[in-house]
């Protein structure tokens, strides 16, 4: 394989139990985050990748179609691959969605887990309604707060899961949110409803390390899988000073 590939590390696990197209899904997000391929150098031919992985050439296909989808790689028949032209590093789109990390990594920029903390709790109103589960029942939380490599909050996660799921304390909460609930329950989420406000900091404001006053981004989301079932009830806020959101919006057909 070329010396570009040589770079990002080998770590294709045939013994493990995370599907061997999630483990390539990986290994390219870590190869087109180099610099040479985001500024259009095209990527190793599927061939090239199956051989030096040591798996199919429709492993590689499967990990492919998922990242052109994401909209992170354009390929082009006779041509190549390359890493999708992007936005601006402060701004994701929401014409797709996926985990922050992963929004995070298709614009090249590293996103650390400052804090990260389970517990359970008695869901509020709107999570209990959402799921149709008791209320006196308590449900795991999620709560994360996120930063840039300088250690500077960006955004303040809380998410609360259906009990169905069985999410559980110990699951490896430091992978992205929805690569680990694909690799450890099979839970594949499909839609998610959003409600986008502005406010006040307030409280949030010493987690954010802004004034209490300062103007944040209120996305509430209702993520369901392909059954069109709850999978996740998550609230996040944002910094405005840091993240700005874009809509691309069609026009429709005259009537």
């Amino acid at each position: 394989m070329s010396e570009h590939t040589n770079k990002v590390e080998i770590g294709i696990d045939h013994s493990s139990k995370i599907p061997l197209h999630v483990q390539v899904e990986e290994f390219l997000l870590k190869l087109i985050a180099q610099d040479k391929f985001r500024k259009g150098l095209f990527l190793p031919k599927e061939v090239e990748l199956a051989n030096r992985l040591g798996v199919s050439r429709n492993t590689i296909r499967q990990a492919t179609n998922k990242l052109e989808h994401k909209g992170l790689i354009v390929r082009k028949k006779g041509v190549g691959t390359r890493v999708a032209e992007k936005k601006s590093l402060s701004t994701t789109g929401l014409d797709h969605w996926y985990s922050f990390t992963r929004e995070m990594q298709e614009k090249g920029i590293k996103v650390i887990n400052l804090v990260i903390k389970v517990e359970w709790v008695n869901p509020p109103e709107t999570v209990s309604a959402f799921f149709n589960c008791d209320p006196d029942k308590p449900l795991l939380k999620l709560s994360k707060l996120k930063g840039d490599s300088s250690k500077e909050p960006i955004v303040y996660f809380e998410s609360y899961f259906h009990p169905r799921i069985g999410v559980q304390e110990g699951d490896d909460f430091n992978k992205p949110l929805y690569d680990m609930l694909e690799e450890t329950y099979g839970v594949v989420v499909h839609r998610s409803k959003e409600n986008i406000s502005a406010q006040a900091a307030g409280k949030l404001g010493r987690k954010l390390k802004v004034d209490t006053h300062f103007p944040i981004l209120c996305r509430e989301r209702f993520v369901y899988d392909a059954g069109n079932r709850p999978v996740e009830y998550n609230i996040g806020y944002y910094r405005s000073d840091k993240f700005t959101y874009s809509i691309d919006i069609k026009k429709g057909a005259n009537k």
